[in-house]
């Protein structure tokens, strides 16, 4: 595409924000091979490539897929050139909403008004990055264990020997209750030790929603802003809690902050000559 066609789109997809005072062009490295360059405000920067004022869509989700992944290699190279990114989930565009603005202003704008935001967030990111911690349990060891270790289980199991089939059903039923209260009980206790054991080593955490497994059970799902000097000790730590029969950890990174630095920096109000699409 041509200079004078790219200038004419109205919209501007931003990846998100690091601290430069340059114009720089990354080269032909954004989605569908757009060129990707940093529009500078002060001593930040953010990194754009021009688009339709609409929303990236598509009902082929490798093509979305694609997108998320060209989105994620932008913030991946500018975090090599830059050191500190604000890393913006995927779409977030502005546009212009008259002739007589530009919609690399409309960006300038933006920076200048969430300027102290930014430098927060950016003071609050630099030099660490997000890493991802979830902690399963298999719940068929869990009730093995409770059935052999529960001295309320022993005592249902030790009527229901005296007891005639029907009756012993219903003692079966008990039993099986009281497997449960206890499952989540120490469920509430495994969850309150291996979050605070985890919590010395990042910075800060957020508790995430957990996810539904085929055969376990999530117990915590935490996004940690981590500094590189902390994540071998929590990976230590974490060694600790998956060589314990019936858990399984998974810990992943490094990946951009978007867990702690996302929910300011999207907020781009809807005024004259700024708006956000999605």
């Amino acid at each position: 595409m041509k200079e004078t066609e790219l200038e004419s789109l109205k919209g501007r997809y931003v990846y998100g924000v690091t601290p430069s005072r340059r114009r720089v062009k990354l080269g032909q490295i954004g989605i569908e091979g757009s060129e990707v360059y940093t529009i500078p405000y002060k001593d930040l920067c953010a990194i754009v490539h021009n688009c339709p004022a609409e929303p990236y869509q598509s009902s082929d989700d490798e093509t979305v897929k694609s997108w998320a992944r060209t989105h994620q290699s932008v913030l991946d190279n500018a975090k090599e050139q830059f050191g500190t990114v604000i890393p913006l989930g995927f779409d977030v565009i502005i546009k212009s909403e008259d002739e007589a603005t530009s919609p690399d202003q409309v960006v300038r704008d933006w920076l200048r008004k969430d300027y102290g935001k930014l430098r927060i967030a950016m003071k609050k990111i630099q030099g660490k990055d997000e890493y991802v911690v979830q902690i399963s349990y298999d719940p068929k060891v869990m009730s093995e264990f409770i059935l052999k270790q529960s001295e309320q289980v022993k005592k249902i199991k030790n009527e229901m020997i005296t007891r005639s089939p029907g009756i012993a059903y219903m003692y079966k039923r008990k039993l099986e209750k009281v497997v449960k209260t206890e499952m989540e009980s120490l469920a509430d206790e495994w969850f309150k030790d291996f979050y605070k054991r985890i919590k010395r080593y990042p910075d800060e955490v957020v508790v995430e929603k957990t996810k539904k497994l085929k055969d376990k059970v999530m117990l915590l799902n935490l996004s940690c802003l981590m500094a590189k000097d902390k994540v071998k000790s929590l990976g230590e730590e974490l060694e600790k809690i998956n060589n314990r029969e019936g858990f399984s950890v998974h810990f992943s990174g490094p990946w951009p902050p978007y867990s702690f630095v996302t929910k300011p920096t999207m907020t781009i109000p809807d005024t004259k000559g700024v708006s956000h699409v999605t």
